[in-house]
């Protein structure tokens, strides 16, 4: 069953339609419908709604009092699809019912949350499309706009529509309201033909045309307008147009409307109309209990629902959500606290404790002790329900009603917490200020210092961060051990990423200070990390090495808890990387992963599968290794956030790719001098100079491996140093053996104590270059003996191409034939294209044909398809592999569909063969 088209609305209606039928054929679509107030989004909604026959239709109504409820929304829209939660992941079902309220004790990340909803929507869907429908979508908690945006975002192919009405902000740029990232359709005034025809339905009499083009103009055309601002205006105004020309804005005219019609009604009208406005419910009980309490007959709505403002039957709904916002607005503060104290206790505690305490905040006069616990408490519920703005909120307006001073700018303090873990720092900055505007002492303001520091090292990953972190944890260290010890061990980890630029008031600080903080007994593993990383500053490489190989085996094993795994991870792989110990880093890398995807922490997830693409790379396996690049840069388009670039960076140099490479330097370069995040550029000049040592412009990659390292007096971990590797084969190969000398001295440092074979291998190799005669060769073959001991794959072909090259010069044609072709055939294999090259110009200069390799047909699949076919190999399900991906198990099962046409199979198990390697 269709309806006529709305009036003047063809082309809108249209794009509705589109919407419709590409979700009946199966497709999945998103939209959002901006307008001003009163333009006519709501009647295009439901235009849309008449529209879609055979779809399950599911629908929220946002409302601007319930914006701070976390999840609000979500409840609207999910509720009546909890028989379907049975069929999500559990981990992704626990997430689903916590924010819903339905139970479970988990604290969901959000991100869990979202691909919840996202499986839900897709389940529903399988028996008939599904369209989902919310309105004024400007007032969605902030919980469910992030949740459904992120879903909308990510649906494909599972016949699922979502349609979001939302106004035009009156002051964010183009682009920037959310929801973000979705196809928008903008929404302006009426026709003037049709404008017309809706101001006469209004007006009683005849009118002249040139009058009502007046009104027509003075209003652009938005029908709520037309049809309301005729109601406030007297004949003779309206003979002239509406008089003289407002200079208030439509909607504030409209607004104004609303007030007087408002004004003209019954006192204990207003008040009951002013109850139902407080209430964001919508439950004519719960408003007829409050009229009680407010000592108001119920027959006092009659009234405002015969001016048409309102209708009461099975729900309380306002004719428009501008004539719930005049009422509300109207009364005057005093009669909103009352209201708000009626509805408290109207509100049962034990059904809905959140909302009645948020109803007694609303309605307290001054602090109120019992009313900030009672909102502290439903700070603690929204939290483990995952609503981190929610807490934010809630212990927000708890610390505004709290009496004693010291409690204040505790809740306050906690209320920063929570605004900062929501990603809004201008809200925590604010709330900080309100808790230093009172007297601290010393392990408070190491609190608010951390917080601070914390913030600064969120937004801004630069030379800042490590100076305050360091200033939190010397005002923690006489008050709270453990949390000052985690502190210092922050600002190392800060000073990582600022680079060479922390080492003022960065690492070594710390380091002194931390050594001075006695470690406990027994000591965590995040302990044993920092007394080796402090004594590493202070004493050097040689002497950490046994206290980091203490820390390292105390990793690994069961102490670490998946809390402090999911911290600190990522630096202690770092430490692995440091002392050559590939193993560790494998395990631990492969340990972060598991426990970012498990925990669902989008924030964590995109440096867990960074590192984890580091190994792969080294291990040679590069295609594995872009696929954890692309699923980074899946994830934080998932979650709108800038996506890290240096997995992505590390298969571009290895693969030899050079614009690709000298792109993604360049990124890095420029995110270095928006962010003063120091270690960008000492990753892009280490990838340049993998890449021209890879393409035999060596004066290139000198140049970009000194870039890498000339800043830092003491070497860090990792890319400094294995910078000080391309340096040296950079130099020897053109013929600039002096700073190839000072590199090695440079390298050994940290090579020799260590004792693996990984570095050992490396130094045997780097030795080899600036070596001679018999000494050169049996570097050379000492270093392959020892990284064939290891799964390092590139460094091993590296080691027989150098081999091979130094042999051809030698005139030892056959041996050297024998070690090139090895690399060239290691390289070809990994796919490291530029390393590729240079072996088979150096085979062909012994004489020898190489052929080409025939590009094979696993080409023809997308890096998606690839990507899931990957995770096929793994054992992966398709619920597990839309998990990996952010999309739904809809959407795997048809690439599933593409990837069996393309390959020419028809089961999973054919599928293990055609996997790329």
């Amino acid at each position: 069953m269709t309806q006529s088209r709305v009036p003047g609305r063809s082309r809108e209606c249209e794009r509705l339609e589109e919407l419709l039928d590409a979700v009946r054929g199966g497709e999945s679509r998103a939209l959002v419908v901006r307008g001003e107030p009163g333009v006519g989004k709501t009647t295009l909604l439901e235009y849309l709604v008449e529209q879609a026959w055979g779809f399950h239709i599911a629908r929220v109504t946002s409302i601007q009092s319930e914006m701070e409820l976390a999840f609000a929304g979500l409840h609207q829209l999910c509720t009546p699809m909890l028989d379907r939660l049975e069929k999500l992941p559990p981990v992704q079902r626990d997430a689903v019912s916590g924010a819903l309220g339905q139970g479970s004790e988990r604290a969901p990340d959000g991100f869990l949350v979202a691909l919840g909803v996202l499986g839900l929507l897709s389940e529903v869907a399988r028996d008939q499309p599904l369209l989902c429908v919310v309105d004024d979508a400007q007032w969605l908690d902030r919980a469910s706009m992030q949740t459904l945006a992120f879903t909308a975002r990510r649906l494909f192919s599972e016949s699922v529509g979502i349609v979001f009405a939302a106004r035009v902000p009156d002051d964010a740029p183009p682009g920037t309201a959310e929801p973000v990232g979705l196809p928008e359709l903008l929404i302006e005034g009426l026709p003037d033909r049709e404008a017309r025809a809706l101001l006469r339905s209004a007006l009683s009499g005849p009118w002249d045309e040139e009058v009502l083009g007046r009104i027509v103009a003075e209003t652009r055309g938005n029908p709520l307008a037309l049809l309301e601002l005729p109601k406030m205006s007297t004949p003779v105004e309206l003979a002239g147009g509406f008089g003289l020309p407002s200079v208030l804005p439509v909607r504030d005219r409209i607004q104004a409307a609303y007030l007087q019609r408002i004004a003209g009604l019954p006192p204990e009208t207003r008040r009951i109309l002013l109850a139902a406005a407080a209430d964001p419910t919508g439950e004519p009980a719960l408003l007829w209990r409050a009229a009680e309490q407010l000592g108001i007959d119920i027959e006092a709505s009659a009234p405002a629902m015969a001016a048409g403002l309102v209708n009461i039957d099975d729900g309380v709904k306002f004719f428009h959500p501008m004539v719930r916002s005049a009422v509300y607005w109207a009364a005057s503060p005093e009669e909103r606290r009352s209201t708000h104290r009626a509805l408290a206790d109207a509100t049962e505690p034990g059904a809905d404790p959140d909302r009645r305490a948020w109803h007694a905040a609303h309605g307290a006069s001054g602090p109120d002790e019992a009313v900030a616990a009672e909102l502290e408490d439903s700070a603690g519920r929204a939290r483990t329900r995952g609503g981190v703005a929610a807490t934010a909120a809630f212990m927000t307006r708890a610390a505004d009603l709290t009496p004693d001073p010291a409690r204040r700018q505790e809740r306050a303090l906690a209320a920063a917490r929570a605004a900062h873990e929501a990603g809004n720092p201008d809200i925590a900055l604010r709330l900080l200020s309100l808790v230093e505007a009172g007297p601290l002492d010393e392990r408070r303001r190491g609190e608010v210092d951390l917080v601070r520091a914390l913030i600064a090292f969120t937004t801004n990953r630069g030379s800042e961060a490590p100076a305050l972190l360091l200033k939190a944890a010397s005002r923690l260290a006489a008050h709270d051990v453990a949390l000052a010890r985690d502190t210092y061990l922050e600002v190392i980890n800060a000073a990582i990423f600022a680079g060479p630029q922390a080492y003022g008031d960065g690492q070594y600080k710390a380091a002194r200070a931390a050594r001075v903080l006695a470690t406990p007994h027994p000591p965590r593993p995040a302990d044993l990390l920092l007394d080796g990383l402090a004594e590493r500053m202070i004493e050097g490489h040689v002497g950490a090495v046994p206290s980091l190989q203490l820390a390292l085996g105390a990793c690994r094993g069961p102490g670490l808890s998946p809390e402090d795994g999911l911290r600190w991870l990522w630096l202690i792989c770092v430490t692995a990387v440091g002392l050559w110990d590939h193993e560790t880093m494998s395990l631990l890398a492969a340990r972060h992963l598991v426990l970012a995807r498990e925990a669902g922490q989008a924030a964590v997830l995109p440096l867990a599968l960074t590192m984890r693409c580091v190994v792969h790379v080294l291990d040679g396996e590069l295609t594995e290794a872009a696929s954890l690049a692309e699923e980074v840069q899946t994830v934080s388009e998932a979650v709108g956030t800038a996506a890290p670039i240096y997995g992505a960076l590390f298969v571009a140099a290895w693969r030899g790719r050079e614009a690709e490479c000298l792109e993604l330097s360049k990124r890095a370069d420029e995110g270095a001098s928006r962010r003063g995040e120091g270690v960008g550029p000492v990753v892009s000049g280490w990838a340049r100079a993998v890449l021209y040592n890879s393409l035999g412009r060596y004066a290139e990659a000198a140049e970009a491996a000194d870039m890498a390292t000339r800043d830092y007096r003491l070497l860090e971990m990792g890319i400094p140093i294995w910078s000080l590797v391309e340096s040296i084969e950079a130099a020897v190969r053109q013929g600039t053996p002096d700073p190839a000398l000072a590199a090695l001295d440079r390298l050994v440092e940290v090579t020799q104590p260590s004792g693996t074979d990984w570095a050992a291998g490396i130094e045997a190799r780097s030795r080899a270059l600036l070596s001679e005669g018999a000494e050169a060769e049996s570097h050379y073959l000492n270093a392959i003996d020892r990284l064939s001991r290891t799964s390092i794959r590139g460094e091993l072909a590296r080691a027989h191409l150098l081999y091979g090259e130094w042999l051809r010069r030698s005139r030892r044609r056959q041996a050297a034939r024998e070690q090139l072709r090895m690399a060239h055939e290691l390289f070809a294999a990994m796919g490291m294209e530029g390393f590729t090259q240079r072996a088979a110009r150096e085979l062909a200069a012994t004489g020898e044909n190489v052929r080409k390799r025939t590009v094979s047909t696993k080409s023809e699949l997308t890096p998606h398809e690839t990507q899931i076919v990957r995770f096929v190999r793994e054992g992966l399900t398709n619920p597990e592999i839309a998990a990996r991906l952010f999309i739904s198990p809809r959407t795997v099962e048809w690439h599933m569909r593409k990837i069996f046409t393309k390959l020419g199979i028809t089961s999973r198990r054919q599928l293990q063969a055609h996997a790329p390697s």
